[in-house]
């Protein structure tokens, strides 16, 4: 029965203590059991019918003192006994109630008022009507005389008996059964934490949820601190500083929040986690919190869930000053990519949404997306006439599939070749360019490297080594990659760049030889597909190929046909953007690598940001930058992996996420009109 409770609780030894509290709560359901009747037995654990009078308390509790005590050895005996007052209000939560499986029922637990010199109980969980015979209860340690209220961050939890797979993530319990009764379970100390937890008896418990209590007492803040780096001490930077040339400086954040629809699709990746740390309800005003903390000017995200981005993350993004757009994955997909930027900071010049599906292609038929923005940096008043660059932000999220890097390579090539177009400038030349998102792929494999170093020959490649994130070797026939990679239906061409964008100005005598008229097969208008023509691959999508009739003309010629189809496809694949990654992803302090997320307890990095720099030279294939117009002048810290064990991975109840966010600050070239 759960009520008003007097108890008496004798302080001496932890021993006695624990032995009394056992033989209590033994006597009193004893008693309950031979004084009702079968059909008031049932459920009077669970605290739905019925209550004793203070006068029947107060008689148990003075004859379990006279024959409990009177039972003790003398080497126990005890000096003094002081009476201890513990009032619960009426609406206290009872039976099967009291089985506390959320954060949010910590903070509206009630107020609890003790009046003892040393540390006490509290009864927390009682088993439903059909578990009479196995309650379940726990003794937390609290302050001297004074009333507190039970907030979510209490040193204490509920405990329910635990299977041998859950009792591991369990706090640790003090579990001493002293009568042969099975009622008597467990009165547990949570804050000793010198006692060893036994195994309990594994016992089915119906309709119940296992509860993993939040292990409080570790110092996340400690564990998961991020230090920022100040990189405006460079040289390149101090040498812009001493030419008084001013810079407008600004933040970026990428972040995967992780949709609420894919742990809920995916819950054998989050075994670690304790279920209330999951829930949308506790995760969400963690990331705001945190997005709010580091005060980004732009913001990327992926994972964002659709009915969450326009019912609570655009409003509550809005009322912080934010400009968003948000683009769904095509599909039967709820989540997809949001890039949102302060209106105070920028404006917007065009907006790119990006869908990497595309009908009856193989190597582009799944449905992730992303968006590509060009933004005019908004100066202050009172710099008279300058002006800065329009910058371009492009955010995606790749393919996870490990053994697909060839979806994972076309659609970062449709990415490119969308930034080429946004951010060309009408002399041919590029503004500066930031991409952020979750590739998954780790450093240094193919796929980064094509990003950073601009060229990847990936003809004969296995599939899966493209991304790095597993190692499929031992397969026996795992997929290549084959040139050309995707088809000229694409409008793409090896470069990375629309076919319309970069038809070259062909130079020649204007003759009307044979030549000059088979030129005309591949003309602009030759090669422009009619708008209502229906797609079919193999036969309405295919345009006049050039190599075809150059082969021909070259047989004629005398020369070789192989070396110049050969010439055509290469297996090679180029950008021209020249960009490097933010992070160096190595922590020389700790000689470990960074990591961005922790997938099965499993260390690695797979979110980038990447930016605009100027090319030095290269050294062994890798090409080496310095920073030009764009220049880096911090970044956030990142993690090792034995840093994130210690923290029980990710999520955890500090970082709500399994990813880590990425933070970088930058200073765009104020230059005069």
């Amino acid at each position: 029965m759960i009520g008003t409770l007097l108890c008496y609780v004798l302080l001496p030894a932890a021993r006695l203590l624990q032995a009394l509290r056992d033989a209590f709560f033994t006597y009193r359901k004893n008693v309950l059991l031979a004084k009702s009747p079968s059909t008031q037995i049932e459920g009077v654990f669970a605290a739905t019918t019925g209550r004793l009078v203070p006068e029947e308390q107060e008689a148990l509790l003075q004859q379990w003192l006279e024959e409990g005590v009177g039972n003790l050895p003398a080497s126990e005996s005890v000096p003094a006994v002081r009476k201890v007052s513990v009032t619960l209000t009426s609406d206290w939560l009872e039976g099967s109630e009291l089985l506390m499986t959320s954060l949010s029922d910590l903070n509206t637990s009630p107020e609890v008022t003790r009046c003892a010199d040393q540390q006490h109980s509290e009864l927390n969980a009682l088993a439903s009507s059909e578990l009479q015979d196995h309650a379940v209860a726990e003794l937390a340690r609290l302050p001297s005389e004074e009333t507190v209220t039970v907030a979510s961050s209490a040193p204490w939890a509920a405990v329910v008996p635990q299977t041998d797979h859950q009792t591991a993530g369990c706090a640790d319990i003090n579990v001493e059964v002293l009568n042969d009764d099975p009622a008597v379970l467990a009165w547990s100390l949570a804050c000793d934490a010198e006692t060893v937890p036994p195994v309990l008896p594994a016992q089915p418990i119906q309709d119940a949820v296992p509860f993993y209590p939040v292990p409080t007492e570790v110092p996340y803040h400690e564990i998961l601190w991020r230090d920022w780096e100040d990189l405006s001490v460079q040289p390149c930077v101090l040498e812009q500083v001493s030419k008084n040339t001013p810079l407008f400086e600004f933040r970026v954040m990428s972040y995967n929040i992780l949709a609420q629809d894919l742990v809920e699709q995916g819950l054998d990746l989050y075994v670690h986690c304790h279920p209330d740390i999951l829930s949308w309800s506790y995760r969400l005003p963690n990331l705001l919190q945190e997005i709010q903390h580091w005060d980004p000017d732009v913001l990327c995200l992926q994972e964002v869930q659709e009915n969450h981005y326009w019912e609570q993350l655009e409003p509550t993004f809005k009322e912080m000053g934010f400009e968003c757009f948000y683009k769904r994955r095509t599909g039967t997909k709820t989540d997809g990519c949001a890039v949102c930027y302060k209106h105070s900071r920028f404006q917007l010049i065009s907006l790119s949404p990006i869908e990497y599906f595309r009908p009856g292609l193989d190597v582009l038929n799944r449905d992730n997306v992303g968006l590509v923005l060009l933004l005019q940096p908004v100066l202050p008043e009172g710099l008279g006439l300058q002006a800065v660059s329009p910058l371009c932000v492009a955010n995606t999220h790749v393919l996870f599939n490990p053994r697909r890097g060839d979806i994972k390579l076309a659609q970062v090539a449709l990415l490119l070749a969308e930034i080429d177009k946004i951010a060309r400038t009408a002399e041919g030349s590029y503004y500066p360019v930031i991409l952020c998102g979750d590739l998954n792929s780790v450093p240094d494999s193919p796929l980064y490297k094509f990003i950073r170093n601009g060229e990847l020959s990936y003809h004969g490649m296995p599939a899966w080594k493209v991304s790095g994130q597993e190692d499929f070797s031992q397969q026996l026939y795992p997929r290549k990659l084959l040139a050309p990679l995707w088809p000229s239906s694409l409008g793409v061409t090896d470069k990375c760049q629309y076919v319309t964008l970069c038809q070259p100005k062909k130079l020649g005598r204007r003759e009307y030889s044979r030549d000059f008229l088979l030129q005309f097969r591949f003309c602009d208008v030759a090669c422009e597909r009619p708008p209502q023509l229906v797609l079919l691959e193999g036969v309405t999508d295919a345009k006049p190929v050039a190599r075809e009739h150059s082969a021909v003309t070259a047989v004629r010629k005398g020369h070789n046909s192989l070396s110049f189809l050969d010439k055509q496809c290469s297996g090679v694949i180029q950008h021209g953007l020249n960009l490097t990654s933010v992070y160096s992803h190595f922590l020389p302090q700790r000689g470990r690598p960074e990591v961005t997320t922790m997938p099965m307890g499993l260390g690695a990095t797979v979110d980038y940001i990447f930016y605009s720099a100027e090319p030095v030279e290269s050294k062994a294939g890798r090409r080496l930058y310095k920073d030009g117009a764009l220049k880096l002048l911090g970044r956030l810290s990142l993690l090792s992996e034995d840093v994130l064990l210690m923290a029980n991975g990710l999520p955890n109840p500090f970082c709500s996420s399994d990813h880590l966010c990425l933070l970088a600050g930058f200073g765009l070239e104020i230059s005069s009109l």
